[in-house]
């Protein structure tokens, strides 16, 4: 019985000084984080020039003796992970109602007075089938917003270019293409 009794002590003198014997823990933890870029240049959704119109009505002898101009806000909105140009051309030399033209060179894109959040070097361009620089440079960001002013003017609706032609809607695509530098 001695023997049982101390056999049950040393078990529960084991077993007691066995729980206050603890093992070390990890308390810290490492990962790695990868972030992954890839260059990116867009004309964003939200941008006006996408499925938009300009609309240019010439309906008083008021209307062909001056400059008629248009703003657009948010014509362009641009993503771009590095300095960009923007470019701007018609999709083809003239205006057309059917077989009547108007030539494409009547329309001045330029940027608005308030032109927006885009930086670079602006420039006015006369419109015609190939592609111009509009803005060079542009530095880049997130969501850069450029308001454009599109004008005929005067010397333009007042001559031959427009005088003469047939009553109607004459119409032409006009397309930005932003380029990364």
């Amino acid at each position: 019985m001695t023997k049982q009794i101390a056999i049950a002590a040393l078990t529960i003198g084991a077993i007691i000084l066995g729980t206050n014997n603890v093992q070390a823990q990890n308390t810290t933890a490492t990962t790695t984080v990868n972030i992954t870029l890839n260059d990116v240049i867009s004309i964003d959704a939200g941008s006006t020039a996408i499925g938009n119109t300009v609309d240019f009505n010439y309906a008083t002898a008021a209307d062909y003796n001056s400059d008629q101009t248009i703003t657009k806000a948010n014509s362009l909105k641009v993503t771009s992970t590095k300095n960009f140009n923007v470019k701007v051309k018609a999709g083809g030399a003239n205006f057309m109602n059917g077989t009547n033209l108007i030539p494409v060179n009547v329309l001045t894109i330029k940027a608005a007075t308030a032109a927006g959040t885009m930086g670079g070097t602006k420039t006015a361009v006369v419109l015609s089938a190939t592609d111009q620089t509009l803005v060079t440079n542009a530095p880049l960001g997130s969501a850069l917003t450029l308001n454009l002013d599109y004008t005929i003017p005067a010397a333009k609706s007042s001559s031959s270019d427009i005088l003469g032609k047939p009553a109607g809607t004459y119409t032409q695509t006009v397309t930005y293409t932003a380029t990364a530098l």
